[in-house]
């Protein structure tokens, strides 16, 4: 299961069977159930009015528990270091109280391209959370992705950076034991 935003969902001609949570679960033969919506963050509720936290209470809390949960975002939550904090513990939090015995890693904001100042804050303060919760954390920041890869609006992913975002999270992924071989 993943959690997350636009980025994670499909926006734009990116439909949802396409993205790269998508991909990755191709790749590592995974059953994917997706929860989310654009402009959702661990702070930002969007325009669906619900945060991380509201996706996962209302599209997968009540499913039976999966091996793997996957937290992806950070990308939409432009807000002080300290409540992205917070929200990301109170979401671990509940994971972990809803689901034990499930794995959960977590992905820092994603940027196809220059991320701004701001979203390195915002991805520090993921990963502390994360690490207080003793979860793995993934970072996106710094990865380039290429030509080719971002959509005209200049923020989002063509197909050809969902393939690439897809070979780094599967990577990423093994490297921390999570796969058909972990």
């Amino acid at each position: 299961m993943i959690v997350g935003d636009s980025f994670t969902v499909g926006s734009g001609p990116i439909q949802r069977w396409a993205s790269y949570p998508a991909q990755v679960a191709r790749e590592m033969g995974w059953q994917l159930v997706t929860a989310g919506a654009a402009g959702t963050g661990f702070v930002n509720p969007g325009r669906v009015r619900r945060t991380f936290q509201g996706s996962f209470s209302e599209e997968l809390s009540w499913r039976p528990a999966p091996d793997l949960l996957i937290v992806s975002g950070g990308h939409n939550d432009r807000a002080s270091p300290g409540r992205v904090h917070g929200a990301t513990r109170r979401l671990l939090d509940l994971i972990r109280t809803h689901w034990p015995q499930t794995r959960v890693v977590v992905v820092g904001p994603i940027w196809m391209g220059r991320a701004p100042l701001w979203s390195h804050r915002v991805r520090d303060a993921i990963a502390v959370a994360a690490s207080e919760e003793g979860v793995p954390f993934l970072d996106p920041l710094g990865q380039t992705w290429g030509r080719g890869a971002v959509l005209p609006d200049g923020v989002h992913p063509t197909l050809r950076g969902h393939l690439r975002l897809a070979r780094w999270l599967a990577g990423a992924l093994r490297e921390h034991g999570v796969g058909p071989d972990g």
